[in-house]
């Protein structure tokens, strides 16, 4: 049965787990002020020395928010004694490749359809017009001697893997519940299962029975911290007559003496805490208490290798870019599959000129890298 475990203000020592109340006594507080303090009320060090240095709020507390809590203020669970809070990637449970029960049927390689002495044609006319310096005459005019067709083999081995990290995180208590069932299953032992097979993608979960609540180590479980501007007095001195009160001005030739009529005898409301002389916890955001639990992050990547067999002068790494027939695929655990891409080597002669180009993938590009007419009269530099 599940055993929730009630958290109140009656559980925690008052100013640990729950704010004083208005008008009560909090830690650092003298009787009659509580959290917020009464209206017209100030902070009770004004009778004695400023709070102390800890207890300052500062304009790099989102950083010292973000720093880890005191040794053994969190709980020990079994399977997790060693968690940090920056989050350690766990090793996997020992991984047996299961074969599948039969083998799948694996269809005979079909041969790619052969290119025809007016595609290869079209194909040279399309790769000139695309290139806005090539002349498109020798395209046209050139003699096509011969046509050699082959296959290139695309092959590409795809592993889909999953990684687990676990780290302790917080966030502000609101009163919830903390059901706790029993110890924590192992990081592992949690299922999980990605949105779509070889997608990359990530989750993040709470493992159960981790949570916790924690007086906020951060303000001390006050809730809030002195503001920093005013050292927690709540007001500043005046810039414009340097906490004097009275400013000087020249009149008909002399200098005249008046109040200052931009404070109250020398002091202005701190702008930063609006009088208050405090400001919220940036951790706890002024609950006082942190609920405490252990976060599963799940990483599923795809990794991918592949290889290209082809024997023409053809580079290797254009077959990747187009499409060809996929001769086979098989999915386990890992995936692999076989693409043939048909390509097809052109002899051409222009003029006393003799080479060749290569029409490759279904989409019959073209690689020619001694077109004959690569600049033309017709270009315009802007």
């Amino acid at each position: 049965m599940a055993e929730k475990v009630p958290i109140s203000g009656g559980n925690i020592p008052n100013g640990y787990g729950s704010y004083p109340p208005a008008g009560g006594a909090g830690p650092g507080m003298n009787q009659g002020q509580g959290y917020p303090p009464p209206q017209g009320s100030t902070p009770s060090y004004h009778q004695g020395a400023p709070p102390p240095k800890e207890a300052l709020a500062r304009p790099n507390e989102e950083v010292e928010a973000s720093a880890p809590p005191p040794d053994g203020l969190l709980d020990s669970l079994p399977g997790y004694t060693n968690i940090g809070f920056q989050g350690a990637f766990l090793p996997p449970p020992a991984y047996s490749e299961v074969a599948p029960a039969e083998p799948q049927n694996r269809e005979a390689i079909r041969s790619v359809v052969t290119l025809t002495e007016e595609q290869a044609r079209e194909a040279i006319i399309q790769f000139a017009a695309e290139h806005c310096c090539y002349g498109k005459g020798p395209a046209v005019e050139m003699k096509l001697n011969s046509l050699e067709s082959s296959s290139a083999f695309h092959y590409t081995l795809e592993t889909f893997g999953e990684g687990r990290s676990t780290k302790w995180k917080s966030q502000p208590y609101r009163g919830e519940g903390i059901i706790v069932t029993g110890p924590p299953p192992g990081a592992w032992d949690i299922q999980a299962q990605p949105g779509a097979m070889f997608q990359p993608s990530k989750l993040k979960v709470e493992v159960p029975n981790t949570a916790s609540v924690k007086p906020c180590h951060v303000c001390h479980a006050r809730g809030y911290k002195f503001c920093y501007s005013c050292m927690g007095s709540g007001r500043r001195e005046c810039g414009m007559c340097n906490g004097t009160g009275r400013r000087s001005w020249y009149e008909n030739g002399e200098n005249i003496e008046r109040p200052c009529g931009s404070c109250n005898f020398g002091w202005c409301t701190c702008f930063v805490c609006n009088g208050s002389g405090r400001i919220e916890c940036y951790k706890c955001k002024g609950r006082a208490s942190l609920r405490w639990y252990i976060e599963l992050k799940i990483t599923w990547k795809n990794h991918l290798e592949d290889h290209i067999v082809e024997r023409t002068a053809l580079p290797d790494e254009l077959i990747r870019t187009v499409s060809g027939e996929v001769a086979f695929e098989e999915t386990y655990p890992r995936r692999h599959r076989v693409r043939i891409v048909p390509v097809t080597q052109v002899a051409y002669s222009y003029k006393d000129m003799n080479s060749c180009f290569f029409v490759y993938g279904f989409e019959h590009r073209v690689h020619a890298p001694d077109y004959p007419a690569k600049c033309c009269c017709g270009c315009t530099v802007i």
